[in-house]
């Protein structure tokens, strides 16, 4: 039986994984914080190399217990080495996250411009060139964090869950709310979008992350959404690193 790579990606609200036999995606999926030992174990024995990458600190205890179930795992951070070059002045403090979207992104469209979004718990925005070189981007508060920030920054305006707003002028709190938040982060998107098509004319757009589904349709037809960029690029970091 041939050996799985294990892709596991700890975002801020859930974990995303993957495994792949020969480069190719054979099962994927989401768990909770609570389940990620039982999802662990459920590969053991069955895996020759493990990428993990992480938004938040790993607890210790747990990450000796991954690097003796799994031998030949590897940490994505800043301080490996990426498959495109760096212009972002501070290296060191680029989130995972985001290096794992880069290289995503230089993989499904090599020598070329590229922008990657990804909308999630924050919205994020990766540029890199034709050249490979990674020039950083932007990051803006997601969906759920500008409703929590309303409900919390103001005396009387509710919490409201994420849905679809009815029409663009709401007839009720609830409904301005979402138009507010929704279609804001729309415009919000479709203006830096435009702004980086107007500075490199050819710019790939890449949409990815849990909130995609909002914004994917509203868009141009030249957008193209790939809610396993971040998945490709961590594969393909491992691709340079293991043996």
């Amino acid at each position: 039986m041939a050996f799985m790579d294990l892709i596991i990606d700890i975002g801020n609200t859930r974990i995303k994984y993957a495994s792949l036999v020969s480069g190719q995606i054979q099962s994927k999926g989401y768990c909770v914080e609570s389940e990620f030992e039982n999802l662990l174990n459920s590969f053991k024995g069955k895996v020759g190399r493990l990428m993990l990458s992480t938004v938040k600190s790993i607890d210790e205890g747990l990450l000796k217990r991954i690097q003796k179930t799994f031998p030949n795992s590897f940490i994505l951070t800043s301080n490996m080495k990426m498959p495109f070059k760096s212009a972002y002045e501070t290296p060191q403090t680029v989130g995972a996250d985001r290096l794992a979207l880069t290289a995503g992104a230089m993989f499904s469209f090599p020598q070329q411009d590229v922008l990657v979004v990804d909308i999630g718990t924050c919205m994020t925005f990766d540029f890199i060139d034709t050249n490979a070189v990674y020039h950083g981007g932007a990051i803006s508060p997601g969906l759920r964090m500008r409703l929590k920030a309303l409900n919390e920054f103001t005396g009387k305006l509710p919490l409201i869950d994420l849905q679809e707003p009815t029409d663009l002028i709401g007839c009720s709190t609830k409904e301005s709310i979402l138009s507010g938040v929704v279609n804001g982060m729309l415009k919000e998107l479709e203006g830096i979008i435009d702004a980086y098509k107007m500075r490199y004319p050819a710019t790939k757009i890449i949409l990815t992350g849990g909130d995609v589904a909002f914004f994917d349709k509203k868009l141009k037809n030249s957008i193209f959404a790939d809610t396993d960029i971040l998945l490709k690029g961590m594969y393909f970091i491992l691709e340079q690193h293991a043996d």
